[in-house]
């Protein structure tokens, strides 16, 4: 059995792949089916006998580190002392050397069978021989890999460019849904006197629809267990009302007291149009558009008529039906004070609009 010679303390700190690592990085080649002691011991001689090129390696630091406190160690000086003593003065020095042979070869003995031992302690000292080869180097780089916490500045800073973005996001999708458009063309449809005197018109048809077209029973929407629903009726309005009397007297009659009559007077009794002048102005200020009813005669030949209708009862010679307006004064919300009540209201915005374009 071969005596194998103490290695450099580095290289017996490092792992078997860590030395055949080394190895590999340094050129030596002949390792295979070598034990970890035999390989400790190739490659400290194989970097003691180059070491000239490798000292400058960085790598490498710790093994010149441990070999130069080695050297300066008593077993290092005993060893040197049997080499200088080649040539002996005397013959009595022989036996004295030959016991430093002895001693030499028992404590090379003793060092590999403690190596021996510390192999199979190499699996727990694994985490710290990382930080044994370069210290400063491996805590610098760890310490650069853990994330500090930030800084209240940090985290303000954060919060402010999250809402930003959700603040263009939100501003982003509202302008490509066409909301703000659809509620610019809606306002500029509404801001006029016509419309509003369809929208009073709206009001007083939807009263008069359930008596002039009466809801009768459709089906039933049957209950939902899973939103706790009950049995819903569904009434729709009876279309077969459209082919009797029942219906279009009482039409006709609102169509005649509040459309067709009211529109007759605003078409010839137009103090708008009479006021409009047919010369030419500064083209500067642009014309305002002339209305084909006037809305103010409008307003005011419909509060007479109702009143006489539905407040007076009259049927202008019979063409009226006294049952299509008592049926009418009821349905619409306030009766005839309604009516004259809506009037009021789109007479006086007709002044008001009268009043802005001029």
């Amino acid at each position: 059995m071969s005596v194998v010679a103490p290695s450099n303390s580095w290289l017996r700190a490092q792992r078997k792949s860590d030395l055949v690592e080394l190895a590999d990085s340094l050129g030596f080649k002949n390792y295979d089916g070598l034990k970890k002691t035999e390989l400790e011991s190739a490659l400290d001689d194989f970097i003691a006998g180059n070491s000239s090129r490798f000292s400058s390696r960085s790598d490498l630091s710790g093994y010149f580190n441990s070999r130069t406190k080695a050297m300066g160690s008593p077993v290092k000086r005993e060893s040197k002392e049997p080499k200088e003593a080649k040539e002996p003065k005397e013959p009595k020095e022989q036996p004295l050397k030959e016991e430093l042979e002895k001693t030499l070869k028992t404590a090379k003995r003793r060092v590999t069978k403690a190596a021996e031992d510390i192999i199979d302690a190499d699996d727990v000292r694994a985490a710290s021989t990382a930080l044994i080869q370069t210290p400063a180097r491996s805590l610098s780089q760890v310490a650069s890999r853990i994330s500090l916490p930030a800084t209240p500045a940090d985290v303000a800073q954060a919060v402010d460019r999250s809402t930003l973005a959700v603040r263009r996001h939100v501003s982003s999708f509202y302008q490509d849904s066409g909301i703000s458009e659809a509620s610019n063309a809606t306002r500029e449809t509404l801001s006029n006197v016509t419309s509003i005197l369809l929208c009073v018109s709206a009001f007083e048809l939807w009263h008069i629809r359930p008596e002039v077209l009466a809801n009768r029973y459709a089906f039933t929407v049957p209950a939902i267990e899973f939103l706790g629903t009950s049995d819903h009726p569904v009434y729709l309005p009876d279309m077969f009302l459209l082919l009797t009397a029942s219906f279009w007297s009482p039409a006709l009659t609102w169509a005649f007291t509040s459309f067709i009559l009211p529109s007759l007077f605003g078409y010839f009794f137009n103090l708008s149009a009479a006021n409009t002048p047919t010369g030419l102005k500064t083209r500067s200020r642009a014309q305002p558009q002339e209305s084909v009813v006037d809305p103010l005669t409008y307003s005011i030949t419909k509060a007479l008529v109702s009143y006489l209708v539905y407040g007076q009862g009259v049927t202008f010679g019979g063409l009226l039906s006294e049952t299509a307006i008592e049926r009418l004064n009821g349905a619409v919300y306030g009766g005839y004070k309604g009516v004259i009540t809506g009037t009021a209201i789109t007479g006086l915005l007709s002044i008001y609009d009268a009043v802005l374009k001029k």
